[in-house]
């Protein structure tokens, strides 16, 4: 008698199935997705950056701003401007404006994403452990007592060096038993964001016109008065800022193992993470030294790109950089054409998005978290 081998024997396919390579299977939509989104990023960001120079008391027509910015570049593309003052307000007024949004917005997105990451939670942000306010101290501090020790870099070497004792303090505090607990990391940044403010509000009281202006400039954040000097010194600091946070992008990705798998795999998780700190108020005090406080940029962003494409924090990293720029551009935008003949803080409006989208974090993590049923 003949065994029946038909339980051993595998089913049989169509002729036409095709079978995926193992650990190959669902990788194709998800690269399609993210290259889907760089794009659509990366396109918006071109558009809005174009219209944003354009509008203006003076317009001028997107394809005038490319002749403009190609003739910059020593490429003449034979296009004629409508108005002979179009070069030189897109050049001196518009186009260093622009390039501070894109800079600031890319700096304040990728330093949230490696807040979130560092610490394992999606509610860390500069903003909301204090750095900013820190920073924003320690440069009115300097304009307020006329401290001119480094020039230029005076004031955001000293906002700089206070945004970093700032998230130093807090990220010390919020420490416990080799980790770091989320709860004391929010509750700490409220107490250092009410002691700067009180800071501020003493360098407001004790500062002249001109110094009240400028501390009221940081408070409600601006782009307004962007010159081509501050540029120049904003750009370094954020390039060096993201260069080391695209080069730590591979190791961050063990931190989503916990510290103990991490440590276990070789990563220095201390040194990392005070790596990753210092970076982090790299790019954010190079921002509020020039722009002032802009909250929530480094909160929103992350958190959407990461619900489009995952955790992954390379590609996360490059979504939130373009995202970042792109969110803060569209913001000044709206800012200088909402009212007319006036300029609206950037900070308020970026406020006004990111206020109910923190709520909405803040109760999507405690339903994940079993606090209601």
């Amino acid at each position: 008698m003949t065994a029946d081998t038909s339980a051993a024997r595998p089913a049989e396919m169509p002729a036409d199935t095709v079978v995926a390579p193992p650990g190959r299977a669902g990788r194709h939509p998800f690269r399609t997705r993210k290259a889907v989104l760089f794009t659509a990023l990366a396109v918006a960001l071109v558009v809005v950056a174009l219209i944003s120079a354009g509008t203006g008391q003076l317009p001028v027509p997107p394809h005038e701003v490319v002749q403009v910015m190609f003739a910059r570049l020593g490429l003449d593309l034979g296009i004629p401007l409508t108005h002979p003052n179009a070069e030189q307000a897109l050049v001196t007024i518009r186009f260093p404006r622009v390039l501070m949004g894109l800079l600031i917005g890319a700096a304040l997105a990728a330093a949230g994403m490696l807040m979130q990451a560092v610490f394992g939670n999606p509610l860390a942000d500069a903003g909301v452990v204090g750095v900013s306010s820190g920073a924003a101290l320690g440069a009115a501090t300097a304009i307020t007592l006329g401290w001119t020790f480094a020039g230029q870099w005076t004031v955001p070497l000293l906002a700089f060096a206070t945004g970093l004792a700032t998230v130093l303090i807090v990220y010390a505090t919020s420490r416990s038993n080799g980790k770091t607990e989320v709860v004391t990391l929010i509750l700490t940044g409220i107490a250092v964001n009410a002691f700067a403010g009180a800071g501020l509000a003493l360098m407001t009281f004790i500062g002249d016109t001109s110094t009240r202006e400028q501390i009221i400039f940081w408070q409600l954040g601006s782009l307004n008065g962007s010159q081509w000097s501050q540029v120049g010194i904003v750009a370094p600091l954020v390039a060096v800022g993201l260069v080391v946070a695209f080069l730590s992008a591979r190791t961050l990705d063990l931190f989503s193992l916990g510290e103990r798998n991490a440590r276990h795999l070789g990563v220095n998780v201390e040194g990392v993470r005070i790596l990753i700190i210092v970076v982090v108020a790299l790019l954010v005090c190079a921002a509020v030294a020039f722009a002032g406080i802009i909250a929530f940029v480094g909160l929103v962003i992350p958190h959407l790109m990461r619900m489009i494409i995952g955790p992954a924090h390379l590609p996360l990293l490059i979504a939130s950089v373009l995202g970042g720029a792109l969110l803060l551009a569209t913001a000044d935008l709206f800012a200088r054409t909402a009212v007319p003949l006036a300029d609206l803080p950037i900070g308020m409006i970026t406020s006004l998005v990111g206020g109910p989208f923190f709520f909405w974090l803040l109760l999507r993590t405690r339903r994940k978290a079993g606090g209601w049923a």
